[in-house]
């Protein structure tokens, strides 16, 4: 069920039925009429196949329907955070951030050129913002457009988020987990975790974008991923994301598999004779291999390659004397495979945490706590782990 049929307003009229108990009270709230509000309400109803309210003596008291739906709705209003903005005017701005143009916004939404320019007109006008910049023949979201839409995006993620509740309310399952897996965590965890998930929800989608963390955050904050999995950081800069660990990796020192120092456990000293292919700066792997160097008093190796892709990584040192540091999760199969082989273990206190991200006001549904918990259960069960 999309969004868009709804009525922003309406939504906001049921949510304060719901939380002052009655519809005079809601009518005064909003600016609307008790009849008005009925009507709404009674549409409302009608869009979604379920009835919000049981219609008692001494006022309206929420379903289960409602329950579902209405904290979704004061989520979404508090991202909107403005009266001006109607339902039309949120659809042409997130389709203009989108497709980058009038006309791709148009195309993307069905919507003819002038309601487009319209909406995205008018909503500037009643926020006194400028939200498009002209550059030339093309159009782009200003600062302050880039910042609403972000907030858009939000707000919509929780409208249907509610309404796909809503949907599974009444036996039709739509809804979706929308997941972030960094290296790391496509390793053991992660699918571990899914193949459990889904043998008690086969029916609720799981969508999986893999890539770094700097490639997985954006789509984070802005709503297109619900959690992110994989190493994290420490300290956490972004005020708007929240972690929670799950268990501490131990990376190792890992070469073809007729290196030199295979089976050795070498020192620092030996390590730092050959090169090295390590994540970039930044990378909490990176931040570990600069540490195992500079705490043994020794200059850390050259990395004339750079690279977070364990599939890249797995080639470069199966062709030559590179070393990498890895979790041995990472190259499991590999190693059993005799084409790498472990050259050291860096002593205790080099290890990972590895943990969930999610945004800081994410609320999650039902069936997306209960993917947290398999989460949490898969990350016990990998053997030699130290839970955090």
């Amino acid at each position: 069920m999309e969004i868009w049929p709804f009525n922003l307003r309406h939504l906001q009229a049921v949510a304060k039925i719901a939380r002052l108990g009655t519809i005079n009270a809601a009518a005064n709230a909003v600016n609307l009429t008790q009849p008005a509000i009925t009507q709404a309400l009674a549409r409302l109803e009608g869009q979604l196949g379920l009835p919000l309210f049981e219609r008692r003596h001494d006022g309206m008291a929420p379903t289960e329907a409602a329950e579902l739906l209405v904290p979704r709705i004061e989520a979404a209003l508090a991202h909107i955070a403005s009266p001006h903005v109607t339902m039309a005017r949120l659809r042409a701005l997130l389709a203009l951030a989108d497709s980058g143009s009038y006309a791709g916004a148009s195309i993307l939404t069905g919507l003819s050129l002038p309601s487009i320019h319209r909406a995205v007109n008018d909503l500037a006008l009643a926020m006194r913002r400028q939200l498009v910049e002209r550059k030339g023949k093309a159009v782009a979201l200003s600062d302050t457009g880039n910042d609403l839409a972000r907030s858009f995006r939000l707000a919509r993620v929780e409208l249907e988020t509610g309404l796909s509740e809503i949907e599974a309310l009444k036996g039709h399952e739509t809804r979706r987990i929308a997941i972030g897996a960094m290296p790391l965590s496509r390793a053991r965890v992660l699918p571990a975790a899914v193949t459990r998930f889904q043998r008690k929800h086969p029916q609720v989608r799981l969508s999986i974008a893999e890539g770094s963390r700097a490639e997985l955050v954006d789509p984070l904050r802005n709503g297109a991923l619900d959690l992110m999995i994989g190493a994290l950081r420490d300290p956490l800069i972004e005020a708007e994301l929240s972690q929670q660990p799950l268990f501490e990796d131990q990376p190792a020192v890992f070469g073809r598999g007729d290196h030199p120092l295979a089976g050795t456990n070498a020192d620092p000293s030996e390590l730092a004779r050959y090169p090295w292919t390590v994540p970039a700066h930044g990378a909490p792997l990176r931040d570990t291999f600069e540490r195992l160097f500079n705490e043994a008093g020794i200059e850390p190796p050259r990395v004339p390659i750079e690279s977070g892709s364990v599939m890249m990584i797995r080639q470069i040192l199966i062709d030559s004397d590179f070393l990498t540091l890895l979790s041995p999760d990472q190259v499991a199969v590999e190693i059993e495979a005799g084409w790498l082989a472990r050259v050291a273990t860096p002593p205790s206190g080099f290890g990972r945490t590895i943990g969930i991200t999610t945004r800081a006001n994410w609320r999650p549904t039902e069936v997306q706590r209960e993917f947290l918990s398999d989460l949490e259960a898969a990350a016990r069960d990998v053997p030699g782990r130290r839970r955090s």
